[in-house]
């Protein structure tokens, strides 16, 4: 499918910000700092302030890189940096953190983001697609998690699914080309592309306004307790809170690593939220604002 500066609705019956390159993120660490995160024998609160000072002084810090300084591992330089957000010291974004007030204004492209997380995501996309019934109307927002879902469906008769995602659409109209049966008919809402392939701004928003769909399944660039579930695009926030209107019910695929993620725009409260589909690395503290605010909290398990 070709993509248009605008893309007009159509019907087919087929039966937290990305951080800049390592190069230069962060500067040269001196001699003393190398050998200050080299010691694997610092304590949390020691080593939390260390990456709280290079945050302040970088502006941002990846994951991966904290991990190759402290010589400990990836889950611990999450739950460090946690800590920190749960102090309001910084926020974190895909991939790293950033300094509190440095709000995700950036989107990384979907190629980007379909890389992050794969396994993670196709168990969120199984355990949603098991929430849908034959024969209804189900709205997916755009993303890669719902990308996911959207081949789930694909074994689920007599769908109609409602999509501002120009991805899923596209596996949807291929496997109806390539005489697959129980292909969901498609309703593409029109709009303007982003670089994550949503279709966004008046024309969708104007569309998905008319409809009623039974589910909707919503992928997110990020989720807190303070700003509910958010993204950095303006149009695409306003294009999310349509496809909630529109819908009977909401469930939200969302792995660990979105959590504590404060995108430009907020366009949920947490108590929108019918039903949260987590994987099992999301810590605990977080796990128990979920439970304690949406509908339903799923927590799927990933990690051995």
């Amino acid at each position: 499918m070709s993509v248009h500066p605008s893309i007009h609705p159509s019907i087919h019956d087929r039966g937290g910000v990305d951080l800049p390159d390592e190069a230069g993120a962060t500067g040269n660490p001196s001699d003393t700092e190398r050998a200050s995160v080299a010691d694997q024998s610092l304590l949390a609160p020691q080593r939390q302030a260390l990456i709280l000072e290079a945050i302040r002084k970088a502006g941002a810090v990846r994951v991966a890189e904290l991990v190759e300084q402290f010589g400990v591992s990836d889950m611990t330089i999450r739950r460090d940096l946690d800590a920190l957000v749960r102090q309001g010291a910084v926020q974190k974004v895909h991939g790293g953190a950033i300094a509190v007030g440095a709000a995700s204004t950036d989107e990384p492209g979907f190629d980007v983001k379909s890389e992050l997380e794969e396994s993670t995501k196709a168990a969120l996309a199984d355990a949603a697609a098991q929430r849908v019934e034959p024969g209804s109307v189900v709205a997916l927002s755009a993303g890669t998690t719902t990308y996911a879902v959207a081949s789930r469906l694909l074994e689920i008769p007599q769908l109609t699914v409602v999509t501002n995602s120009l991805r899923v659409a596209d596996l949807l109209w291929a496997a109806g080309s390539d005489g697959r049966e129980n292909v969901p008919s498609l309703l593409l809402t029109g709009g303007t592309p982003t670089r994550s392939a949503a279709l966004v701004g008046a024309l969708a928003d104007q569309t998905i306004r008319t409809l009623h769909v039974d589910l909707l399944i919503l992928g997110v660039h990020g989720v807190s307790e303070q700003a509910g579930l958010t993204t950095p695009n303006l149009a695409e926030a306003q294009t999310n809170r349509a496809l909630i209107a529109s819908a009977r019910r909401t469930v939200v695929v969302a792995d660990h690593t979105k959590w504590g993620v404060v995108g430009l725009s907020s366009f949920a409260t947490l108590a929108d939220i019918d039903c949260f589909i987590t994987d099992d690395a999301l810590p605990a503290p977080a796990r128990s604002t979920l439970a304690d605010t949406v509908g339903e909290l799923v927590v799927v398990p990933t990690t051995a």
